[in-house]
């Protein structure tokens, strides 16, 4: 039976049906015939992967030029050894092999007698220009982001860190799709343990297909189901130039225009590129802003509703009076009224992220009119608590990478607020908490280098200091492995 693992038979009319049983006669594999050196050759490609110019200049002008030979070995060698075609060449031998380069961009030559083919690489398929990032915007940095093409992102790297030390390697991951992934780090910062087993988790990936982060993410992680994520994604190549120095280890995926970080630290949420190109001391004043925020976003509205419902005698008396007078006339209790605006928040922004851009804006006027108008006029939501889901919200926009833990902790922490207090909050608190210092991949904690404590780590964390000081040793991945075994 005729399956992908058999191999080329030494007839042409026999590799050419094989092709076409194997692909159903599928419109997109063209085959043609010609004579090259008096020898029955076929051409095989791909249409639309391939670049006719490259196609015609590098691979058909050269065998066209062959002067006649006695047999098809011969041809082979000579196409093998005096014939450059092109930089990326390969001999390959089974069925499963030919259609793997044809579907990559090949040229596959097939010849009478053979039972190989020799593949050329001519890719020319269309692919999105470089642009800049859309979700990891700065000031003063460069204005360029990763794009589907995973070889134009490696190059990306590459024109960034021309060192020997900086390797690739590619692995195909899918059953169907065969999708390239590509494994980045430097050699001299990496521990070659950690290689080891990042490179297993891939290639021992059970899929189908491979059609996005998510799809690889859950088998490169140690703890998948976990609240946070161990894992980091980035589309910026000046950033991941930045990790990899400090000894991460980055995974491309073919059609995706974001990276997988590995490992992730939870301090990096809060830090941008924009934090380099500023003074220390700004740059320190920023940082502790996004601090505040992230606080204020998961905390203001269980503080609002536990302090409201529990422990009114910790406001003052204005301000009590002002919020009984306020709350006094609604139809739900704090909790049911704060998690309602919450979640219809949600519902306005996803609804605004799912929509085509032309009546996305028209969802985000249609929400604010109904929540910041009727709802407040018609008495079913108070002005404070749209006033601290407000803030809430806004304050979540600086720590954009903590997204879907932040919504979900924030609705829990109002339920615990409003039936327990401060004491379900304090609770709560402790439980995340514990969760976050818990979440490790390969060994490396996401809370490092606060828990364990690395004070040499904390240069960047608590503060951040001058290039001067910084290019003197910062703490690396080998580092940290090193010292803990």
């Amino acid at each position: 039976m005729l399956t992908e693992q058999t191999h080329l038979p030494p007839v042409l009319a026999e590799q050419l049906a094989g092709l076409r049983h194997l692909t159903d006669g599928s419109s997109d594999l063209l085959a043609e015939p010609f004579l090259c050196g008096g020898i029955s050759c076929a051409l095989v490609t791909c249409e639309g992967m391939i670049s006719n110019a490259a196609l015609s200049d590098l691979v058909i002008r050269p065998l066209a030029e062959l002067q006649a030979v006695p047999d098809s070995a011969a041809l082979f060698r000579k196409i093998c050894a005096e014939r450059m075609l092109t930089m990326d060449k390969a001999v390959v031998y089974t069925f499963g092999a030919v259609l793997e380069r044809v579907y990559a961009g090949f040229a596959v030559l097939l010849a009478e007698g053979q039972t190989g083919a020799v593949a050329c690489g001519v890719q020319g398929f269309d692919r999105r220009s470089i642009g800049e990032p859309s979700g990891e915007t700065n000031i003063l940095g460069a204005h360029e982001g990763f794009t589907e093409a995973i070889r134009t992102n490696l190059s990306m790297l590459r024109r960034r860190m021309k060192t020997p030390l900086l390797k690739f390697e590619l692995h195909p991951v899918g059953r169907l799709s065969r999708t390239d992934t590509a494994l980045c780090y430097l050699t001299d910062r990496v521990p070659e343990q950690l290689i080891r087993r990042i490179r297993e988790a891939i290639t021992h990936t059970e899929l189908d297909t491979l059609l996005t982060t998510g799809y690889l993410q859950p088998f490169i992680e140690e703890k998948p189901d976990g609240l946070f994520d161990s894992v980091s994604l980035t589309e910026r190549p000046d950033v991941l130039c930045a990790k990899l120095l400090e000894g991460r280890v980055a995974v491309f995926i073919d059609g995706n225009p974001f990276a997988l970080v590995i490992p992730k630290l939870f301090a990096e949420s809060f830090q941008s590129l924009d934090d380099y190109s500023y003074k220390p001391w700004y740059a320190a004043f920023i940082r502790y802003v996004k601090y505040g925020a992230f606080f204020l976003t998961l905390l203001l509205p269980a503080l609002y509703t536990a302090v409201s419902v529990h422990h009114p005698e910790l406001l003052n008396s204005t301000l009590l009076l002002l919020l009984t007078k306020a709350e006094a006339d609604e139809p739900l209790s704090l909790p049911l009224e704060a998690i309602g605006v919450l979640l219809m928040y949600e519902i306005i922004r996803e609804a605004s992220l799912r929509l085509p851009k032309v009546v996305g804006g028209a969802v985000s006027i249609l929400g604010g009119l109904i929540i910041g108008d009727a709802a407040v006029a018609s008495g079913l939501i108070s002005t404070p608590m749209l006033t601290v889901a407000a803030i809430a919200v806004t304050a979540g926009f600086i720590v954009p990478d903590l997204t879907p833990a932040v919504t979900l902790l924030r609705l829990l922490f109002v339920a615990a607020g409003g039936l327990w207090g401060l004491s379900g909050i304090g609770l709560l608190g402790m439980a995340v908490l514990f969760a976050l210092c818990s979440t490790e991949d390969y060994g490396f904690p996401v809370t490092a280098p606060l828990s364990p404590l690395h004070v040499r780590g904390l240069r960047d964390v608590l503060t951040r200091i001058g290039f001067r000081k910084m290019q003197r040793g910062n703490f690396t991945v080998e580092e940290y492995h090193e010292q803990t075994g």
